[in-house]
């Protein structure tokens, strides 16, 4: 087990006036970044999703500072003091509780009307329960949908997951723990046996990773309602070739805009079906349309 050490030290180089938008660690504290202890100390109003587990933070640090409470519900009311600051020329931070903020977090509003009124918005990257469980999951990362919490009841979350179901990318979810078991049951419903990862308490002591089909998991007695925080992956479905009735279908909507030469080629690219024959399918379509008209 490594020995405490003291904090490093901080930079002594002035911290530019702006907003800074400051990631903090989903749970190992030595995962915060030397950036980020330097715009801690140096900020004029740091703005904490949860002051008491944001002062801990910097209690573990020896910062000191000036906090206001921003969350969902106190927003609203920090916003005008946080501008304000930037006005004068100085210096806020955002942070959340743990993590990247903005990350199914509030704060996108405050970035927005900070910029839109001339002040620099500086991301200061470092630890993010949504990249570290792509890390680790093992499944495709070179498109990914980040879909945030579902909703909590089962009928509201199985719409929302079929809205989803068809997106070709790993799709990635935060999720109360009490909810997994019911979360996991729906997933398999909607979206079948894919593969799928559940990550617990990433970086943290008891820090697991489980893997295997959403049906598998989704009947694991240890996945029903663990403690601790959690992100589930699940893989993109297998690619469903398009039938005759899709192009078709595709071909009269591009029909209507294009001549039979283009609405081919569109459909071609949006379908993956070759386009010579789509080509002769069109005009088929394209004559149909003129004897019925005749």
């Amino acid at each position: 087990m490594a020995h405490p050490v003291d904090p490093p030290a901080l930079s002594d180089a002035p911290l530019a006036p702006g907003l800074y938008i400051v990631a903090t660690p989903i749970g190992n504290l030595r995962d915060i970044t030397l950036r980020a202890l330097d715009v801690l100390a140096a900020a004029d109003l740091i703005l904490a999703e949860d002051t008491r587990v944001t002062g801990k933070l910097l209690s573990a640090f020896r910062i000191s500072g000036k906090m206001e409470r921003h969350d969902e519900h106190a927003a609203e009311r920090a916003r005008p003091k946080a501008l304000a600051v930037l006005e004068q020329g100085g210096r806020v931070a955002l942070v959340s509780d743990a993590g990247t903020p903005l990350i199914s977090d509030p704060g996108y509003r405050l970035v927005r009307e900070a910029a839109a009124a001339g002040f620099p918005v500086h991301p200061i990257p470092g630890a993010s329960a949504l990249l570290a469980g792509l890390s680790v999951a093992g499944l495709p990362s070179d498109r990914i949908l980040f879909a945030g919490f579902p909703p909590p009841k089962s009928a509201a979350r199985r719409s929302f997951l079929q809205e989803v179901a068809g997106v070709r990318a790993t799709l990635v979810f935060f999720e109360g723990a009490s909810r997994l078991g019911d979360s996991l049951a729906d997933m398999a419903q909607v979206f079948g046996p894919r593969e799928a990862v559940v990550c617990r308490e990433l970086t943290k002591l008891y820090e697991t990773v489980v893997r295997g089909p959403l049906d598998v998991l989704a009947a694991d007695p240890t996945l029903q309602a663990p403690k601790g925080e959690i992100v589930i992956l699940v893989g993109p479905g297998r690619e469903m070739e398009a039938t005759a009735a899709d192009a078709d279908l595709a071909l009269r909507e591009a029909l209507a805009r294009l001549k039979p030469a283009e609405a081919a080629g569109e459909v071609a690219r949006a379908l993956g079906l070759p386009r010579r024959e789509l080509y002769r399918r069109a005009l088929e379509l394209k004559a149909d349309q003129a004897d019925a008209e005749a």
